[in-house]
Order: C-alpha cells, then structure tokens, then sequence
C-alpha cells in the first residue's frame, strides 16, 4: 500500500492550497503516496476554484473560516493560526501512525506573530510539538545531490555568534551525518564553513574557528563522523567543493541561504532533522503577488513530497532488515 502523507496547507491566504492541491493531483506524486490535506476546507475550496481544479483530494477538514472570511493575499492574525493549527494536526498525525509524513507548505510569520503564537521556525516549531529539545532540532536543505544543514536559523546574525558552539556544532554535524546515512549514504562526507572571513585566517579575522568549530569537528571525528574544515564561506559552495561532499554545514541563515537561492530557487526542499518523524517543506514564501492567479508553481511541493517518500522508504526498508539476536 502506498504511505499516506500529511501536506499541511500553511498560510491560507497565500499559494500554500494551491501548490497542495497541484502536487496532490500529479500523477507522479499519486504513484508514490496518497498524500491528504490538512487545513479549512473553505481555503482549499476557493485556491481549487481560483486554479480551475474540480478534483476531490481527500482532506483533513480544520474550519478556521466559517465565520470570519478569509482575505486572499492579506496578513491576518486568522491566517497565522490557521497555517499553525494544519501544521500541528499533521504532526499529531504523524506521531500518531495514521501518516507516514508530514509536508509543509509555506507560512507567513508575521500573521503567526499576530495571532499571538511563538513560531521562531518550523525546526524549532516541530521539536516541540514532538518532545524534542529545541536545540535538537536543525534545517536541512536539499537540492539535486547538494545538502546544506544549518548549525543557527531564524536569529539575528549576533545572537547565531553567539549560539555557535561546540556542543551545538557537533550536534547537528550528528544530525546531519544520522541522516545522511539513513538515506541510503553509508559512509557520509560533511564539509563544514567557518564564521569569519577565510575562517578566522589563522586567527587574524576572529578566533571562532580554532576556539569553537575545530574542537567541534575533532568530537565528531572521534565519534567516527567523515568531517573537514572548517572553510572559508567564500569558497564553501564551489562545484568543486560541493562535489567532493554528501553534506555541507553552515554556520548561520544566510551563510546556507544564499547559494540555495542562487542555485534552486523554485526546486529546494527544507528537511527538518533529528526528529521522530519525518518532515520536509517547500523552500519558498507564500507569494502574496501571485495569489489567486493560477501562477503558484508546484515543483518545490512536488519535490518535498518525492523525499519525504524517499525517507519513508528508506525508514521501511531498514525496519526490514533482520536484526541478529544477542547471545
């Protein structure tokens, strides 16, 4: 049987319906899950009649609007928490059994901060509707063979001096290598940026990589982690480099960002790591510009979908495996 997966709607007023209802209905989706939507069903209904989509996709049903209207391309604290309580429920739903995933669709934050709800991130945001520790929890972003994890997020470039350390360093180079080898990778190589100009140069532009990343990556050597670095962020992403690696951390957003942008605009896909389930998300906005218009390309849906899949299958297969009895 396929696995059942969760696409949570995220904002109702954005893109986040239609790209849903459009990945929902492809064939090349449909052949590999039989993916459910989560959020109000009136949002749904309008993003359908705005596309010109009359197909039934099955539907978690979460009324938000029947007696508030929703307001296509607007920031309102109503959209914020519906966008929040669709992501929640997919969650449950995964913890529950009753999916085998969970996809994200694009939120606004600023509607979330108006409805009075702490978001700082779907990372952080995930952790702790499953129990994780926050700290636990990092970003991943994947495109073609191209992984880059993140070691801070949705901080402002001081506070992500200040949270880089060696225990979270060495943590998300486990998450990332755990992962890596649990999609089929059995021996992961992680390249790993440096926080200041040509990584500290021996000391002369900042001593953060000697006193706080190196010590971070002989951890994970010794914990038998394929780690180098850590680079210069000038020269972290050339093709070059980026082939030599199954995985690459950087040290704050825009660090990660940038290139992805650059490189996968419309086709990245978010993968939040060390959780109990799984969950990926599209690496794009709500694009309030567009809304309504039929314009909303699917592809990053499509391919968050296709992974979380992939981790689904990959989770399967290992769950198969005959496990040898101790003596």
């Amino acid at each position: 049987m396929l696995p059942r997966v969760a696409i949570a709607i995220g904002d109702p007023a954005g893109v986040g319906p239609e790209i849903a209802l459009k990945a929902a209905l492809d064939e090349r989706v449909t052949r590999i899950c039989r993916p459910v939507l989560f959020g109000d069903p009136k949002a749904i209904a309008a993003h359908a009649h705005a596309s010109g989509i009359t197909a039934q996709v099955e539907t978690v049903a979460l009324d938000h609007f029947r007696e508030t209207p929703l307001e296509i391309g607007r920031v309102r604290a109503q959209h914020g928490r519906a966008a929040v309580d669709a992501a929640r429920a997919a969650i449950a739903a995964a913890m529950a059994g009753e999916v085998a995933a969970v996809v994200a669709a694009p939120q606004t934050e600023l509607a979330i901060k108006a409805a009075g709800i702490e978001f700082d991130g779907y990372p952080s945001f995930v952790a702790r509707c499953t129990g994780v520790p926050a700290d636990d929890a990092f970003l991943m972003i994947c495109f073609d063979a191209i992984r880059i994890a993140h070691a801070t997020l949705h901080v402002s470039l001081r506070r992500a001096i200040e949270l880089v350390t060696p225990a979270r360093v060495e943590r998300v180079l486990r998450a990332v290598d755990g992962t890596l080898r649990r999609i089929g990778i059995p021996a992961p190589r992680i390249a790993v940026g440096g926080l200041n100009p040509h990584a500290g140069e021996q000391g002369q532009f900042g001593d953060e990589e000697r006193r706080v990343i190196e010590p971070a990556l002989q951890m994970a050597r010794n914990a038998g982690i394929d780690v180098e670095g850590p680079f210069p962020a000038d020269s972290l992403f050339t093709p070059q480099r980026r082939s030599r690696y199954d995985g690459i951390v950087a040290m704050y957003h825009d660090q990660g960002l940038i290139p992805v942008k650059m490189l996968a605009f419309d086709s990245a896909v978010n993968v939040t790591l060390g959780l109990p389930v799984i969950r990926t998300s599209v690496d794009h906005g709500t694009a309030f510009d567009i809304v309504g218009t039929n314009q909303a390309d699917p592809g990053s849906m499509k391919e968050a979908i296709r992974l979380a899949c992939h981790f689904v299958r990959c989770a399967a297969a290992r769950s198969a495996v005959p496990q040898l009895s101790e003596r």
